[in-house]
């Protein structure tokens, strides 16, 4: 498992060790997974068969589902059949495909969500400029940022963790392969990484929370003076965010 001291194989310590939790575990994983893949190609499938693709807000939930089955998929997959083998194993280079695929995907879809939420402001509290700016084009750009968003915190947070050496042990505790298990086991100091990792992760999380925040503050805010219907009516466009 060992190869001039550099580790080529890792073990996934998983959810648990008892037999009868894991099947427990793989049956439940298993109803959720087929759950989220009908819900999503449902999802895709309604809009673009329809004209809901055209609206700005149901173009973005498309890409959004999209992005939702993919995230999914780097992990769930993976995790149901360790659950019924007797050693999960995984290899070093399938490990960082996993780690990256996981923070890339996920990263597109918290992004995705900051698009829906701009999206939502402009066609409450501006009404009238809503077709010019919410153009298609900008559509566009706006799934083409969230995109590079994505690529560059997964690209940073691997880049942070391929270069690290890792010679022993090689037991993952955790149930898929993440960044700071993986840190556990460098055979370097990793503190500094630790923090930049954090940093990372960090920024991204409360700029999209403070941006979500303000989107949903400012939307309120145009809605106060409202009559109680309109008020009603502008909200339930929100019910797909």
């Amino acid at each position: 498992m060992e190869k001039g001291h550099n580790i080529t194989v890792f073990i996934l310590l998983g959810l648990s060790q008892n037999k009868n939790t894991e099947i427990f575990y793989f049956v439940l994983f298993l109803f959720c997974y087929l759950a989220i893949w009908l819900g999503n190609v449902l999802i895709m499938i309604s809009i673009t068969r329809s004209q809901l693709i055209d609206q700005p807000m149901y173009f973005f939930l498309n890409y959004l589902s999209l992005s939702d089955l993919c995230y999914t998929s780097t992990v769930t997959a993976k995790l149901k059949t360790d659950l019924l083998a007797e050693r999960k194993m995984i290899s070093y280079s399938n490990c960082m495909l996993q780690l990256f695929s996981t923070h890339l995907f996920g990263g597109i879809e918290i992004f995705i969500l900051t698009g829906m939420a701009y999206d939502r402001y402009v066609a409450i509290c501006r009404p009238l400029h809503y077709t010019v700016i919410m153009s298609r084009p900008r559509c566009n750009w706006i799934i083409s940022a969230c995109c590079s968003g994505g690529f560059l915190h997964s690209a940073s947070q691997l880049l942070l963790t391929v270069f690290l050496p890792f010679c022993g042990p090689n037991e993952i505790d955790h149930y898929f392969c993440d960044v700071y298990p993986l840190l556990k086991l460098a055979c370097t100091d990793t503190r500094t990484v630790g923090l930049l990792v954090i940093a990372n992760s960090g920024l991204i999380a409360l700029v999209i929370f403070v941006v979500l925040m303000l989107s949903y503050f400012f939307i309120l805010h145009a809605l106060r003076a409202r009559s109680v219907e309109s008020r009603t009516k502008a909200l339930s466009t929100c019910s797909a965010h």
